[in-house]
């Protein structure tokens, strides 16, 4: 699996974080973008390395005084050997000026040359933020993601089995809503995966018989959150009779779903008129929580029976 990655894209996802200036160098119009290896995104970005040629070469004030510092033949071998690779972009942290053989080189070269004010070690350690960000796995589900009760929880179902209805009904009681319809989860460590909703998608819910939402505008800034990790699945079924009879009374529907190699819990929650969803979604988070934490209710009621058991007369 390849990505892209350009001088611009660094920009525009880093601006909010990082003030760039655009000092010298174009991007080579015949190498716009950089097709880059998701397995290498940990060792794209450093301070200056000539063994270990990093797509951006970060060059602080140490860096820029080892430079001032070399013979000028030496100097000029250097660079050209920096240069000639065609890095994504040569970026000068530290907001020291830029010196005037970087420009040259970075005209005549094609390469991109920014400057920031942003320390050299907070540069990289944002840098290198991002690109695991972009690179990691990923991968879209149906449903609606939410945070309940401090847990990332998502909403599965066919569909108008009653998902939306169910999450407007929770973030009328207090929780929030990370992403409706189709939140996009990202690996970023062997357990962990992190939900967020795609940007077009963001603050909006779509409920039948009532169109589009804006969850923000109704409920206000702390009915949305941006981003959790998945912790639990709730997924709501419609049952037959023969199958809700079925259901374990002691266990309920419980099994593990996995996404992206990682084991999440899903609890099944049949759907039926009468029943208050919300509620038993909430008793379940509850559950799921003390469960995690090693109180298991059904352990200690199944304990309970057999101390019973053993203790009654013949």
């Amino acid at each position: 699996m390849t990505e892209v990655l350009s001088a611009e894209s660094i920009i525009v996802h880093l601006s909010s974080q990082i003030e760039f200036n655009w000092v010298a160098g174009q991007e080579d119009p015949d190498l716009p973008l950089h097709e880059i290896n998701v397995s290498q995104h940990a060792t794209l970005v450093g301070h200056l390395n000539l063994v270990h040629k990093n797509l951006i070469q970060v060059i602080g004030k140490t860096e820029c005084e080892y430079l001032q510092g070399l013979e000028e033949n030496f100097r000029n071998n250097m660079l050209n050997e920096i240069f000639s690779v065609h890095p994504v972009a040569i970026i000068m942290t530290d907001g020291i000026p830029v010196p005037e053989m970087l420009i040259g080189y970075a005209n005549k070269f094609h390469t991109p040359l920014l400057s920031c004010k942003t320390d050299s070690n907070e540069f990289v350690d944002t840098a290198r933020f991002y690109l695991h960000d972009i690179f990691s796995e990923k991968e879209v589900v149906h449903g609606v993601f939410m945070e309940v009760l401090g847990t990332g929880m998502l909403i599965t179902g066919e569909s108008s089995v009653g998902k939306s209805e169910l999450a407007l009904a929770l973030i009328s009681r207090g929780h929030r809503l990370i992403a409706d319809d189709a939140p996009e989860f990202t690996r970023t460590g062997p357990d962990i995966l992190d939900g967020r909703s795609p940007g077009v998608l963001k603050d909006f819910m779509e409920v039948r018989g009532l169109g589009v939402l804006n969850i923000r505008d109704m409920y206000g800034d702390n009915a949305l959150k941006l981003n959790k990790y998945l912790r639990l699945i709730i997924h709501l079924k419609r049952l037959s009779e023969k199958e809700y009879t079925q259901l374990d009374r002691l266990q309920g529907g419980r099994e593990i779903r996995t996404i992206m190699g990682v084991d999440i819990p899903q609890i099944l929650i049949p759907v039926a008129p009468g029943r208050n969803i919300a509620v038993l979604v909430e008793a379940a988070v509850r559950n799921h929580i003390l469960s995690t934490s090693g109180n298991n209710a059904t352990q200690k009621f199944i304990e309970l029976q057999q101390h019973a058991i053993n203790n009654q007369s013949p």
